[in-house]
């Protein structure tokens, strides 16, 4: 495995931009010899939106997006833990997804996921428009059982339209009633937090009801409270899955935290929410498998701080995961 960077403390800006200057995986096999609990990968997609493109440069915008790095201690206040003390953390570049074709680019994410689970890592995907989560979320389930996989999904859009502009089946729009329709994971085990405006049309909100699908919207959040709402959506994406999926499209947090996305939408979740809801569910008693984090398109950001609040949905899952280890239970 390469290191890139060297032992010594460098500042961020130096050297070439893997996730927190993390060690890189050139290949399967090295991943795999590695031996890392976890593999960040891109995939850098952006076909299936509908609206403002740049998705594709995502992934390396969220790398790049940290004023630290791993040349140093990486102490979490909050929960009193250096994380790659106790989970080892490898970035396995790109999937190689050609700009021009949708259909391919979703075969190369499905292929470097399941390279990634191969090796024995939980993968954290960074996207990418939210049509990656198609190919992410079916390698996983081929791995792990179809019907044995729950997605907890956080967004302003439910992303299950029957089909895009023209009939498009496959977009940023519908992967979620395309892992429905395939069988890899159920209705009842899909649960989506903080939904708003106005979209889907209420035929998808039948639909999706008709399918077991179950979701909080802002509205909920706002009159119930938000730890309560996560404490259920956590209780129901595992009804019946030993495993977790965790999506998260960067549209869920307000426009103001997270201006940089192809679909804003006014009214949503703050940063500080967001990270206290990623840190309660990977620390939490579950089985997270595999995440996700989408729609970070930087030509739409504003001093980088959509990139910066991905970077961070990532870096606290990983270490909420490494108190799990820390304690015996991860």
């Amino acid at each position: 495995m390469t290191n890139l960077h060297g032992d010594d403390p460098h500042p961020a800006f130096v050297g070439l931009p893997t996730y927190l200057h993390l060690p890189f995986a050139r290949d399967a096999a090295e991943l795999k010899s590695s031996e890392a609990d976890i593999s960040i990968l891109g995939a850098p997609v952006d076909m299936g939106v509908v609206y403002r493109p740049g998705t594709r440069f995502g992934p390396r915008a969220i790398r790049e997006a940290s004023y630290f790095t791993a040349s140093r201690t990486l102490y979490h206040l909050g929960l009193d833990i250096d994380p790659l003390e106790f989970l080892k953390v490898v970035d396995f570049g790109d999937a190689n997804c050609p700009p021009s074709d949708l259909q391919l680019s979703h075969d190369a994410v499905k292929s470097k996921v399941a390279e990634a689970l191969d090796a024995g890592t939980l993968p954290v995907v960074l996207g990418g428009d939210h049509s990656i989560t198609l190919p992410s979320a079916t390698a996983v389930a081929d791995k792990y059982g179809h019907g044995n996989v729950g997605i907890l999904h956080f967004d302003a859009h439910a992303d299950t339209g029957e089909s895009g502009y023209g009939g498009v089946l496959i977009a940023h729009g519908n992967p979620m009633r395309r892992l429905i329709e395939s069988g890899a994971v159920p209705g009842k085990n899909f649960v989506q937090v903080g939904l708003r405006g106005y979209w889907p049309p209420k035929d998808t909100f039948d639909w999706m009801q008709e399918q077991g699908m179950r979701w909080h919207l802002m509205s909920e959040i706002e009159s119930r409270g938000f730890d309560e709402v996560i404490t259920e959506a956590i209780s129901q994406a595992l009804d019946g899955a030993e495993h977790l999926y965790l999506s998260v499209d960067i549209d869920v947090a307000d426009p103001g935290f997270a201006p940089g996305t192809g679909t804003p939408e006014p009214g949503g979740l703050s940063a500080r929410e967001l990270l206290r809801a990623v840190r309660r569910i990977a620390g939490s008693d579950v089985h997270m498998v595999a995440m996700d984090v989408v729609e970070v398109s930087p030509p739409y950001d504003s001093a980088d701080i959509t990139a910066q609040l991905a970077h961070r949905v990532v870096l606290e899952a990983i270490s909420a995961l490494a108190t799990k280890r820390r304690e015996g239970a991860g």
